[in-house]
């Protein structure tokens, strides 16, 4: 992956893109972030595990230990039992709706990750070694922006 950026975050994919087109996205993937390929995988059983409310498949794709915001306070959560058993109180129908709402190709991709919505969602790669040559793709936040 390149460099994070010094200053500041890179703007969105720009708006010439056709609405439908994932080049940019994946582009942008491939140069901040790694293989566009295994980060659409993920981004796409999310958004459908979301839409299914599928809340133990959905925490099959976080990265643990969680932090989530559960009636306004930070709260962490260890494993996928913890949770599916927090999922309602996790994915709000506000957050849930910015998800599965997210067309692919307007996603918002810089070095922390593949945003969703307005920060609601963010996706990156959890490195697994110290080369960061091999990583997993996961869901790293989800939390009410307003």
């Amino acid at each position: 992956a390149a460099p994070a950026p010094a200053a500041s975050d890179p703007a969105p994919v720009p708006a010439q893109a056709s609405a439908d087109d994932p080049t940019a996205v994946n582009q942008s993937i491939d140069d901040l972030l790694g293989d566009h390929v295994r980060y659409q995988a993920v981004i796409r059983q999310f958004q459908k595990a979301v839409a299914d409310k599928d809340a133990a498949t959905v925490a099959s794709l976080v990265n643990y230990p969680f932090t989530a915001t559960i009636d306004g306070t930070q709260v962490k959560i260890a494993d996928r039992e913890g949770f599916v058993q927090q999922y309602d109180k996790i994915v709000t129908p506000a957050i849930a709706s910015a998800i599965t709402q997210q067309k692919y190709s307007e996603l918002m991709v810089n070095y922390k990750g593949v945003m969703f919505g307005s920060g609601e969602a963010w996706i990156n790669g959890i490195c697994k070694d110290k080369a960061c040559q091999k990583f997993d793709v996961r869901v790293v936040a989800i939390q009410p922006t307003s």
